[in-house]
Formats: C-alpha cells, structure tokens, sequence
C-alpha cells in the first residue's frame, strides 16, 4: 500500500506551508513603519549608556534611509541605568527601553526580539566596540532580501582589531574549537554585532535554549544547519576595557553549550525542521558546508579503518581485515553522514539509504581491495606500514567517490516532508 504524503498546514497570511519560511523578498523603500529595531542590552551602563545611545541615534539619522528604532533592553540594572534609559526614551523619539527582571543577554535579545514589529531586528553592544560605519552593510542584504541572517565579524580579511592578547587568543580558540567540533561555517560566533530577518527570528527564537552569552552561537548553529543564509561583514573593532564579561564562568558556560549542541547534532534532534526557504532547492554554501561536516567524518572513519585493519590483519590477513574494517566503519560512516552531514533524522527510508550505502561501500572496497592486490603484485611481500599507507591512499579516493553518491543518490531518495519520519534539516 502506497503510503500517500500528507500536506503542510497553510498560513492563511502568506498562502505557504507553515512548516517553510516565506520567499526572501526585498523591503518596500517607503515603509511607513520602523524597518530596523536596534536593541542595546544593558547591565549596570550608567556611564556608557547615554553617550553610546546618542551617538548611534545620531549616525542612524544620517545615515540609514528608512524609519528605525533603538530599544535599551535593560536587563536587571541596579544602578542609575533605568532611570537613564527611561530619559532617552522620552527625548528621543526614535528610541523606547524595556525593563527586565533578571539578568542574561540572550534573555534581553529574546524579549526584544520578540516584541518588536520592525522586519529586520539587530543589536550591538552598548560599549560601542564596533565602528557604526557597519551597520548599513549589515542590514542591508536583509532589507534586500539577500540573506536571513547577518554578522560581524572580527576574524575575516579587511578586519581591523585592537585587543590584548588574552581576549585574542580566546576569541580564536573558541571559533576554532566550533569548527573542529561542530562543523559551522560562520567565522565569528560571539562578536556583539548582529542582524536577523523578523520572520526567521520568529521561528528560531523558541528553538534556543540559552539565554546568557552562547544564545548567539546557539541561534547561528540552529540557523546554518537549516540552510539558512548568513551574511558576514568585516568589522573595525576596539575592545573595551572595561568590558563586564566574566571570562572563566562565560568560557564553560560555552563548552556547556557546545556539548548540549553537539549531543543534539549526534542524536539528530537538533530542532531544524520548518526553517527552511520555500526556494526548493540548496541555498548557495550548503555544498561547502556538506563537505566540511562529510570531511569531520571522513576523518573519524578513516582512523576508525586503519585501527580496525591494524587489529584484524593478524587474524584475518590483509584483504579480510580490509573488508572487515571497510564494512563496519561503511555501516557507521553512512549513519553518522545521514545525520550530519544530509540533516535527516527519523528512521524512514534508513534500511534503504544503508542498502545503498552497502552498495557504494562495495565500490570501495573493490577499490581498496584492487590496490591492495596491485601493491602485493608489484612489491611482493611488502612492509605493513606501506600496506596502511596505499590503503589510507585508496580510501580517501574512495571518500571522494562515496560523498559524491551519497549526494547525488543514496539520500535524494527522501523528499522533504515526505511523511517517512526522514525529516531534512
């Protein structure tokens, strides 16, 4: 019996399925309302506050083409920085304050976020370590339609940055360690400088759980993992010295996380599903992206083969140990890319991926095999080290080979929202 597709619920606004996002469309240039909502959080900035309030209002007067907002996002302040926020509101027009009962900025962007009406949502940091002269190129592929989401970013080329060492070191450290254990594109996680399309900061908001400093990194993995675009902008920054981040705690309140997202990414219940564009289709870097995920894989399985072979080949002799190991990192491998590298979860359609997996495994192992066989011909009798090295060779061949099956037909099998449970991230 045919099992029959059931379709998405509609949104009566939009006339898409719920569980798509929109088009990306280009803002209107005589929008009537506030197009950009620029949320500063705050804690205990009685002294930077009004400076740094005045000189973004300022800049954005002259410099922004559509109606905008600043909203102070006070997040539990117990010092003269409500009742400065407060005096802003009322002198400025363009700018309001909301009062929170406790601390976190990732709390003070949900709430911020959430309220406003403005189609493109941003916030910086009140010290104002990012030169304003960025945030027109941050906002604007969103105002256009070019992208979802867009970010600062103080580790690309053409960035300037003036920090000690310490917080340097750090900052690397961190993004590097992002993407070495969960695989992101995006360069820089933690710069206080970002943007975000209203309807996607909709759906992701109630998917991110932290609501202190890794809600930003949390929000761009959840992102990049829906195929969603995120633009990066070089930026000028300076660092504040008298920054109120806590380094030590915030660091393994960051590993804590990394640990949550990356048990989610192994599990395949990061909550991806009803993000994507209603594009049909790859959004541009999901290639690049599918390849750095394909390669983390890659490189475990290939360490898992050569101690495989190493501990078999004794046993079993060289071919048997080769195809021992080459099967049972293959069954592995093919799991682990189905999840991580492809975004499905479920167990629909999984036997039939892995049939396919097992076929293309065959075309490895007659590949490994053949050089195998090729080696002991030409070189009779040789070294196991030479052995391991031909085999490491004939492998990475064979993973080139493999990733370009497993795109092209092992998992195109599962259309998205099919109804088989194999729901695509």
């Amino acid at each position: 019996m045919t099992k029959t597709a059931r379709s998405a619920p509609m949104n009566l606004a939009t006339g898409l399925p719920m569980d798509r996002l929109p088009l990306r469309l280009p803002l209107p240039a005589d929008h009537p309302e506030p197009v950009l909502d620029v949320v500063v959080p705050v804690f205990n900035e009685e002294t930077d506050l009004e400076p740094s309030v005045r000189r973004l209002h300022a800049h954005l007067r002259e410099t922004f083409p559509y109606p905008f907002r600043i909203t102070v996002a006070d997040n539990a302040s117990t010092d003269e920085t409500p009742r400065i926020a407060a005096r802003l509101a009322a002198e400025l027009p363009e700018a309001e304050w909301i009062r929170l009962a406790e601390k976190g900025r990732g709390r003070a962007l949900r709430v911020a976020w959430s309220r406003s009406r403005a189609p493109v949502l941003a916030y910086l940091d009140v010290d104002l370590s990012t030169e304003l002269n960025a945030l027109l190129p941050l906002v604007a592929p969103l105002i256009s339609g070019h992208s979802d989401i867009a970010i600062g970013t103080r580790l690309a080329r053409g960035s300037r940055v003036i920090r000690g060492p310490k917080r340097e070191i750090i900052s690397r450290c961190y993004n590097v360690l992002l993407r070495s254990t969960l695989a992101v594109g995006f360069s820089d996680a933690q710069c206080g400088f970002k943007a975000v399309r209203r309807d996607v900061a909709e759906r992701l908001l109630p998917l991110v759980e932290d609501s202190e400093w890794f809600f930003d990194t949390e929000l761009l993995v959840i992102a990049e993992r829906a195929g969603l675009r995120i633009h990066e902008v070089p930026v000028d920054w300076v660092d504040d010295p008298d920054s109120r981040v806590d380094l030590v705690p915030t660091a393994m309140a960051d590993l804590r996380g990394i640990v949550r997202i990356g048990r989610a990414l192994a599990r395949g219940t990061l909550p991806t599903a009803g993000l994507r564009r209603a594009t049909g289709g790859d959004p541009p870097g999901r290639l690049a992206a599918q390849l750095l995920r394909f390669g983390a894989v890659g490189v475990v399985s290939t360490v898992g083969y050569v101690l495989l072979y190493s501990a078999l080949r004794p046993v079993t002799g060289p071919q048997g140990a080769n195809a021992w190991a080459l099967l049972v990192c293959a069954v592995a491998n093919t799991a682990a890319n189905r999840r991580l590298t492809f975004g499905l979860r479920g167990r629909g359609g999984a036997l039939r991926q892995q049939a396919k997996g097992l076929v293309v495994f065959g075309l490895g192992l007659a590949l490994t095999s053949g050089s195998l066989a090729a080696l002991h011909r030409w070189a009779p009798g040789p070294a196991r080290p030479m052995e391991v090295v031909v085999l490491v060779i004939a492998n990475l061949v064979a993973t080139l080979l493999r990733f370009l099956l497993l795109r092209a037909w092992v998992f195109t099998t599962a259309p998205r929202g099919n109804g088989t449970g194999a729901e695509p991230r």
